[in-house]
């Protein structure tokens, strides 16, 4: 039976390819998510097998609230990729399109936070938030409409036929989005070797509090790759934290569980990869 993978957004998107890379050798049915938020509800629901979710790119930060959904849906992390991100320009591929005639630039919010230098060449052209930057290239294409150009990848521009007018647009080079693999927590199989964890906890704003984790975790020599504050929702100065960690000896990533655990009663690891 072919594994049912849910994403955010339609071909073309950046979450399909990542998910052919991350899924290259077996065949399966792709489920195209408007939100975050659907994505995550299919996958707790089993209406998807496992979804591939954006979580952090290298140039416009991380996708907090992405991680408060993973919580919200009890999901589990079982691996990761991080993707190479190289957007483009993109217009019909017609007689009648030329740049000269764009008035609109369409594409996702992070697509084009990580494209501000270059939009901010065209100033006289407007700038509109698409839900993705696949979705964006497929209204183009739809409507024919030569007086919209959008932000998107070189896959989206073939499967859409449109005109790529300019590469590589994204303001640094070296943009990467970290993609992860979540399930369904009771579809989740612990596995033997890992080198990375991903947890979250609560935290009161007490003195001291947040010091004595990261001392635990420091004192194990083990390394911090992301940590992420989310308020609590009628807690006032309370709050939730998510923490990427990356080890060389799984001891120490055991001891270091242990200790927390005898400080704090709200320690949950949601994933080890």
């Amino acid at each position: 039976m072919k594994k049912k993978i849910a994403i955010q957004g339609i071909k073309g998107c950046f979450h399909e390819i990542a998910t052919k890379k991350l899924f290259s050798k077996i065949d399966y049915d792709l489920i195209e998510c408007k939100t975050f938020n659907e994505l995550t509800h299919f996958v707790s629901k089993f209406t998807a097998d496992i979804g591939v979710l954006a979580i952090e790119n290298s140039i416009a930060g991380v996708l907090i609230y992405n991680f408060f959904l993973i919580k919200l849906y009890n999901l589990k992390i079982s691996r990761e990729i991080y993707l190479p991100i190289n957007h483009n320009f993109l217009i019909l591929k017609t007689k009648n399109s030329n740049i000269k005639n764009i008035k609109k630039i369409i594409s996702h919010p992070m697509a084009i936070l990580q494209c501000k230098n270059y939009i901010s060449k065209y100033r006289n052209i407007k700038i509109s938030e698409s839900v993705d930057t696949a979705e964006a290239a497929y209204f183009i294409f739809k409507n024919k409409n030569y007086y919209i150009g959008a932000i998107a990848s070189e896959e989206a521009a073939t499967a859409y036929n449109l005109k790529i007018v300019d590469k590589n647009i994204q303001t640094v080079n070296n943009n990467f989005t970290r993609f992860i693999i979540i399930n369904n927590n009771q579809k989740y199989k612990k596995i033997s070797l890992f080198e990375k964890a991903s947890f979250y906890f609560r935290l009161k704003n007490l003195i001291g509090e947040l010091s004595k984790i990261l001392n635990i975790i420091s004192y194990y020599d083990i390394n911090i790759t992301s940590i992420q504050t989310f308020p609590i929702k009628k807690k006032p100065w309370e709050y939730l934290f998510f923490i990427d960690i990356k080890f060389l000896k799984k001891k120490n990533y055991f001891f270091m569980k242990k200790e927390i655990n005898k400080i704090n009663n709200y320690f949950y690891v949601i994933g080890e990869y």
